[in-house]
């Protein structure tokens, strides 16, 4: 039996395109100085996801929900399109990723923030604190104010928003009570808003002062 009948192909299909290292269709291989075999570069199939995700998010930030595509995270992770589709089949899939990603890590900010309030001697300043350093990344307000509104038409993307609301409820209840973490929650919402909309900085003392007549009215 021959060494071609013995040994399957392996189909163009499963071949991650990212990796894929022979050559187009017409070109001749390039030869190696000295005989050497052209090394083969690592396949990591959870870091390529990973940065798909990251560069998803990216584009969701500058460009919104609806004008994210295969294409223009392909574009921004620096991959071949072909990457980007063999990786996640649908744009959902896509979206998805990104979204679970910055979910993930808010959930690692949660743990950081329950950690500084527990510690805090003064919970109103703490909590306007913590909404002033959450704006000073722009980029990531913007990606949860897009979550928000995707979950409101996408019925699968609610879970992770709704790991925002739940997170917050949870870290500031046991300082604040259940009404006045509702009131805070609500403020915290529509700060975000108008210094995304404005492109202001929020006004750290006067936000304290209010979320101290919130809490103790």
């Amino acid at each position: 039996m021959s060494e071609s009948t013995a040994r399957p192909r392996r189909r163009r299909s499963d071949r991650d395109p990212a990796h894929d290292d022979s050559p187009a269709p017409g070109r001749p291989a390039r030869r190696q100085a000295d005989g050497e075999r052209r090394p083969q570069r690592a396949r990591d199939p959870e870091a390529r996801r990973r940065d798909l995700a990251a560069a998803a998010l990216e584009v969701i930030s500058e460009s919104g929900l609806a004008r994210t595509s295969h294409r223009a995270v392909a574009a921004k992770a620096g991959l071949p399109l072909g990457a980007t589709t063999y990786y996640f089949p649908t744009l959902d899939d896509l979206i998805a990723a990104g979204l679970q990603l910055a979910a993930a890590d808010l959930q690692s900010d949660f743990e950081v923030w329950a950690e500084r309030l527990r510690t805090a001697s003064d919970v109103p300043a703490a909590v306007a604190g913590l909404i002033v350093e959450y704006l000073t990344d722009r980029q990531r307000a913007q990606i949860e104010c897009e979550l928000y509104v995707a979950a409101a038409r996408d019925p699968a993307l609610r879970p992770l928003a709704m790991a925002w609301l739940t997170g917050m409820r949870d870290i500031l209840e046991p300082h604040l009570g259940r009404d006045a973490t509702r009131d805070v929650m609500a403020l915290f919402d529509g700060v975000t808003l108008q210094a995304l909309i404005t492109g202001h900085d929020v006004d750290r003392e006067a936000l304290t002062a209010t979320i101290r007549r919130l809490t103790t009215g």
